[in-house]
Order: C-alpha cells, then sequence, then structure tokens
C-alpha cells in the first residue's frame, strides 16, 4: 500500500471571514516579511509569527489570527488548530506575568496540584482567571517538557522548577 503526501496549495486570494483582519506598523510588516524569507513553505512561519502577532496585540485574537491567514494564503481555521495546540500562544488575554503550572504525569506525581493550589491561594484566583489588577494569570497546562525537576511552571517564558511552597512565594515576591 502506497502513501501519497499532498502538498497544501496556497489560496490565491485573501480570507474574506467577514471580521476585523488586524494591522501593524510598518517595521512590524517589516520583521514579519524577514520571517517570511526565511521558509521556502510559508505554512512553516506560522509560529514565529504568532509570537509576532502575541507580542504587539497582547494575545492571538481573532483579527490576528486572520491576519496570518491572509498573509500566509491559508484558512483561518490552519492557524487556529496551532494556536490552540501550543500553549505558548495565548488566544485570550493574559496577566502582565502568566504562571502556567505543569500538570501532566510527572508533575503531578510530584506535587503539582499542591503548586497550583498554593499560587490559587497566593494570587486569590483559580486557573483560567486573571487577578483584578491584571498582573497575575494562572493556568494549567500539559507538559512543559522538564519532567526530571518537576514540579514546575513557566512564567512568560522562564521555566521555575523544583517548586515548593516557599520557592513559589520567594518567585512571585521578587516580580517586578
Amino acid at each position: 500500500m502506497s502513501s501519497q503526501l499532498t502538498q497544501i496549495q496556497p489560496l490565491s486570494q485573501p480570507v474574506d471571514i467577514g471580521d476585523e483582519v488586524a494591522t501593524f506598523s510598518p517595521e512590524v510588516e517589516e520583521e514579519i516579511d524577514a520571517h517570511l524569507a526565511k521558509y521556502p513553505v510559508r505554512r512553516s512561519a506560522i509560529l514565529p509569527l504568532m509570537f509576532i502577532v502575541q507580542r504587539e496585540r497582547g494575545y492571538l485574537d481573532p483579527p490576528g489570527v486572520a491576519y496570518l491567514a491572509n498573509r500566509l494564503g491559508l484558512r483561518y481555521t490552519d492557524i487556529w488548530e496551532v494556536a490552540t495546540f501550543y500553549s505558548m500562544i495565548n488566544t485570550s488575554p493574559v496577566g502582565k506575568y502568566h504562571i502556567q503550572v505543569c500538570r501532566t504525569l510527572s508533575c503531578k506525581i510530584r506535587g503539582a496540584q499542591k503548586v497550583t493550589e498554593h499560587c490559587s491561594h497566593k494570587l486569590g484566583i483559580k486557573p483560567g482567571e486573571t487577578t483584578a489588577d491584571g498582573r497575575f494569570t494562572l493556568s494549567e497546562v500539559e507538559c512543559l517538557g522538564s519532567c526530571g525537576t518537576a514540579p514546575m511552571f513557566q512564567i512568560n517564558f522562564d521555566y521555575h522548577e523544583e517548586l515548593t511552597p516557599e520557592k513559589i512565594d520567594q518567585i512571585l515576591s521578587s516580580l517586578p
């Protein structure tokens, strides 16, 4: 039995989903163009471009998704599938500090639930919520790939491992 791979052809016309499409400054457009030039297959630029849109808009909102679909010649859902797969892509607003607690097996066995409970108690929010001042968002996520140093969380893009309540308190109090 032979299998064939079908190459996805880019759309020749921009996607019209009837919603607002994000716009960016000329400097950001240049940065996006520079990334696109690195990839012979435009689809391969999805993640780096998502990070740019997220940086500029705070999260990957529907207008940002529509923008990427148009720039890459893909469907809206193609972009959304990737965005919702990766925990580092935010599809809703988050606080200045996004605390993502790993909840998968290694971390769970070594106390991830206690980490979540401690953060929740300390910040006065449940997973999926943001503090009233917009400073912290608490989330539980799938494996962050630091199983040997569990339990752990990441704050924005910084890993914090072998967590204890005392260590969590120290980390949170050190944030500006």
